[in-house]
């Protein structure tokens, strides 16, 4: 399945879904990651201060990939946030 992104909360909300339909806890992935689970759940809560290379480990860890495609046309007119 793929879930547009519009804005970065809504990353940690997808990335702590898919954790949680995974039967994982913040421990296992801490585990996974070589981090605490308080690490974990900050980076959940907290996405958008997130680094590249943390996100993109976190989506090693729950077997994701991050793809990248042009926004369908109607959305082309959504204002960029900078």
């Amino acid at each position: 399945m793929q879930t547009p992104i519009r804005i970065p909360a809504q990353l940690g909300a997808i990335l702590r879904s898919a954790r949680q339909q995974q039967g994982l806890t913040l421990a296992d992935v801490g585990k996974r990651l070589g981090v605490s689970t308080q690490a974990v759940s900050k980076l959940e809560l907290n996405i958008e201060r997130a680094s590249f290379e943390r996100v993109h480990r976190l989506c090693l860890a729950l077997e994701l990939e991050l793809v990248l495609q042009p926004r369908p046309v109607s959305d082309a007119s959504s204002p960029m946030e900078w």
